[in-house]
């Protein structure tokens, strides 16, 4: 498989969805408590990365089996295994190839901090393999922008933390038979508060694809959220998801979790307010670009 084929399949351009999550998550470690740990920072990216690459490859390969609508919404130009004429051995192998590296380094990390880290790992592959596979995929449901948002905007920032601050937030001890979970509350809220941008952000980047596709997805049995609630809705709850990003900012501020200067971040409402009327106007996934 060549290079440019490859980086099609796994649609490199989106994994900086996966990529910001963790660098925030590794950035409010180094703010907040101090610590840094390149090994498992490099362990964690490259089995996050190569994860996030054959998940895609997966939603690639399912999208074209099971497609019934070929034609007439570019979809040779979408799908990498149609464009380049990919054979299913070759995407197989691909597929397989990135698993087990995405599986190697996270037993990696895992070795080199705890128990916590294997269980989060194990239920986020679970859901990353499910989202696209299986009989029912998550995909193909009204869930998908919730587990995206959850798993991809909170669990890696929440991870990339503990990852460099181990039991400071989070820790499972074993001792005479019981079995105890003990949590710093106060930091795991801090985490989901500062996690709600990436959570927003990237439930919408789907939402706003599936609002575009909502009747290419009818015709190929993909039930998602926009097809239950409907375009208004959709475009409503698209809309908010963005306000509350800006309010939890705001937020964030005033408890002084994040530094004053984050205010600046504020100064980008009115270009994402200009895109969301764009995007009410018209939902094309050319208007996003």
């Amino acid at each position: 498989m060549k290079v440019n084929s490859f980086l099609k399949l796994v649609e490199i351009q989106t994994k900086i969805a996966s990529v910001i999550p963790f660098l925030l998550g590794t950035i409010y470690a180094v703010y907040r408590f101090k610590s840094f740990n390149v090994i498992n920072f490099i362990f964690m990216f490259v089995s996050l990365i190569t994860f996030d690459m054959a998940t895609t490859a997966i939603n690639n390969y399912y999208d074209y089996k099971r497609a019934v609508k070929k034609h007439g919404y570019n979809y040779e130009m979408h799908n990498g295994i149609v464009k380049y004429n990919l054979t299913e051995t070759s995407v197989k192998i691909t597929i397989f190839a990135l698993l087990l590296c995405a599986t190697s380094f996270g037993i990696m990390l895992f070795l080199n901090t705890n128990i916590i880290v294997l269980i989060i790992g194990i239920i986020s592959f679970a859901v990353g393999i499910f989202y696209s596979f299986g009989p029912v995929p998550i995909s193909r449901m009204p869930l998908g922008e919730i587990f995206s948002g959850i798993f991809m905007g909170f669990v890696i920032v929440f991870l990339s933390v503990f990852i460099q601050v181990d039991d400071k937030i989070l820790n499972l001890i074993y001792h005479n038979g019981f079995l105890t979970l003990n949590m710093n509350l106060k930091e795991i809220i801090y985490i989901f508060l500062i996690s709600i941008p990436t959570i927003n952000c990237i439930s919408n980047v789907m939402l706003a694809n599936n609002i575009c596709d909502i009747d290419d997805d009818l015709v190929n049995k993909r039930y998602t959220l926009p097809i239950y609630l409907g375009k208004e809705k959709s475009l409503l709850i698209f809309k908010i998801a963005y306000y509350v990003v800006y309010i939890d900012i705001i937020l964030l501020i005033i408890l002084g979790i994040v530094p004053v200067f984050s205010i600046i971040t504020l100064l980008t409402f009115s270009i994402i307010n200009k895109n969301i009327k764009l995007f009410n106007e018209k939902q094309t996934k050319c208007v996003l670009q």
